[in-house]
């Protein structure tokens, strides 16, 4: 028998647990392949380097390890074994003719997780490298199992995303369905939200309410902006034209429908919700509604406290609604409406410029003037289908006098 050759293996072979030996006397390798054989593919080496390199080529289930040895020795082996994540969970036995509390006290705090002492007893030899190969055997089995649950959490997870994704679009949706002109205007500015929340998350500012699942929630929010349009009466939503005053006032309504709507769901929510734990776990799904329904109300408000329906003014305006604000009024500007053509970016950029501080928190429009090409680039790829191509770069404005005022409130 030559243990360290590696001839051919039948399938009963292969399935055999595999032990490396490492020792420098080829007397004592040859003495524990007879041992193993029977039950165990073994390999063999006679130095510390050849024995990494071993384990690097084909990683085994147990390692019976001699501690001393010319060159590198065990207890160094076993530290670069350790230090490499993926060998630091092979088993190690230390086999040595050392013998004291003390040698062993040693080899187990290094990370061996047994000792056996030279000369060797047979029994007591493959009684131990069963145990720890059936261990290894086992923590595998686990491990898997654990990867395989792991999987199916991530899986299952990613299908109740997508159809709490789905839900929301199709509730957002109710919305647009009574105006057919917006098209994919709640795609388009969700994406315009994320873009400025991604850019504004550190920011001192914003961080608070844009760090980690805040700046998810506040995304995931955006569609349901106008949500209270279904609450507007078809002759005013579906006018072919501007509104009269009157008719604003109506149209204006839908920020305070819409926020009613949801503020109804979260309270039927929590009626519903009976034990401590229940409600614990349903903070998460309220914080979204809570980011929705701050949305949803303030929209329209301005930097300046001249927008509806509070007349909010500076930081009062939630975070959330400052960024659904310049996201809004930049789909209405560059997208083509019955009563305007689409403005070019150009135009569209210098009429939210000229509205910092006044429409617009001045951040937020620092941020969208640093990713303009990617709302640019976000329109020309969403585009609706009546729409040119790009229309956020393709057309001038032909009507540039109107009011940002009436472009977002009349048309979005």
């Amino acid at each position: 028998m030559t243990i360290s050759s590696q001839p051919a293996m039948t399938p009963e072979e292969s399935a055999k647990p595999t032990v490396l030996v490492v020792d420098d006397t080829p007397q004592n390798l040859k003495l524990l392949g007879d041992l193993l054989q029977p039950t165990y593919r073994v390999r063999a080496t006679t130095a510390g380097e050849s024995a990494l390199r071993a384990v690097q080529a084909a990683r085994p289930d147990l390692i019976l390890l001699d501690v001393m040895m010319p060159g590198m020795d065990g207890y160094e082996v076993l530290r670069r074994l350790q230090a490499d994540p993926a060998t630091r969970d092979i088993p190690v036995i230390f086999i040595t003719a050392l013998d004291g509390a003390d040698s062993e006290r040693k080899g187990l705090a290094e990370g061996a997780v047994d000792y056996i002492t030279k000369p060797i007893d047979p029994a007591v030899t493959l009684a131990r490298v069963r145990t720890h190969v059936e261990l290894k055997r086992t923590r595998d089995q686990l491990a898997h199992h654990n990867r395989r649950l792991e999987q199916e959490v991530a899986r299952r997870l990613r299908q109740n995303l997508l159809i709490q994704d789905l839900s929301l679009r199709a509730l957002a949706c109710l919305g647009e369905a009574r105006d057919s002109e917006t098209g994919h205007h709640i795609v388009r500015t969700q994406a315009y939200v994320e873009l400025l929340a991604r850019r504004l998350r550190d920011h001192p500012r914003f961080a608070s309410a844009l760090q980690g699942q805040r700046l998810d929630m506040v995304v995931q929010a955006a569609p349901l902006h106008d949500i209270g349009k279904v609450g507007i009466a078809d002759a005013v939503l579906l006018k072919p034209g501007k509104l009269t005053p009157k008719e604003f006032e109506l149209m204006k309504a839908h920020a305070a429908i819409g926020a009613d709507a949801i503020a109804k769901a979260m309270q039927g929510a929590l009626a519903s919700v009976s034990d401590a734990a229940a409600h614990e776990m349903a903070g998460e799904a309220f914080a979204f509604l809570q980011a929705a329904r701050e949305i949803a109300q303030h929209h329209h408000e301005k930097w300046d406290g001249s927008g509806y329906p509070r007349g909010l003014a500076g930081e009062d305006i939630p975070v959330s609604a400052r960024l659904m604000a310049l996201a809004d009024v930049f789909d209405a500007l560059v997208s083509r409406r019955v009563y305007k053509p689409p403005m070019s970016l150009e135009e569209t950029t210098r009429i939210i410029v000229e509205g910092s501080g006044r429409h617009f928190d001045p951040d937020v429009v620092d941020a969208f003037l640093a990713c303009r090409e990617e709302f640019a680039a976000v329109a020309g790829r969403v585009a609706d289908p009546q729409s040119a191509p790009a229309p956020a770069v393709a057309q001038a404005a032909a009507q540039a006098g109107q009011t940002v005022t009436q472009t977002a409130d009349s048309g979005t």
